[in-house]
């Protein structure tokens, strides 16, 4: 498996992992309209594109085999020491193989790289596989936001590796 900065060439991919995790790892928490709408604004070809290329901005994507199978997409304030993953997702057919925890340790050690000293990780409150993820990685809840999805509010927790 490689972990390897994301281009231009990737958004298709990017855009099937993360439709492939809201599938499976949603349906519980998000109705299927509210889980499409969500996809189709959080993950246009135009979002993913602009977060290529700003500032500050990291997208990373695993490979295996020639295949896009996880990605993570982070920020970071350099002013701040602050940096934020936005998002991180394995395809459900490669979890349980460490591709969560390569692309996490790519992502700190760049954010790290850029001077980041406090890493901010958000997951919806009801997604437990993803809030266990960054607690079995030291991240430590700090406070519940809410974010928008599909025009409805959700619960958000923040997490924290400092």
């Amino acid at each position: 498996m490689s972990i390897r900065v994301a281009t231009e060439a990737d958004i298709d991919a990017i855009r099937q992992v993360a439709k492939r995790s809201w599938e499976t790892d949603y349906p519980e928490i998000l109705t299927r309209e509210t889980i499409e709408e969500g996809f189709n604004d959080w993950y246009a070809r135009e979002q993913i594109a602009d977060a290529l290329f700003p500032a500050r901005s990291l997208v990373l994507v695993a490979e295996r085999d020639d295949a896009v199978v996880g990605f993570a997409h982070a920020t970071w304030s350099s002013d701040e020491h602050e940096g934020y993953i936005l998002r991180l997702y394995v395809h459900p057919d490669y979890r349980r193989q460490n591709v969560g925890h390569e692309l996490l340790n790519r992502t700190r050690t760049e954010l790290s790289e850029e001077g980041v000293t406090r890493i901010n990780a958000m997951v919806l409150a009801e997604n437990e596989p993803g809030n266990n993820f960054y607690e079995q990685f030291g991240f430590e809840f700090v406070d519940e936001t809410q974010t928008t999805i599909g025009g409805n509010a959700y619960r958000e927790n923040r997490y924290v590796l400092e």
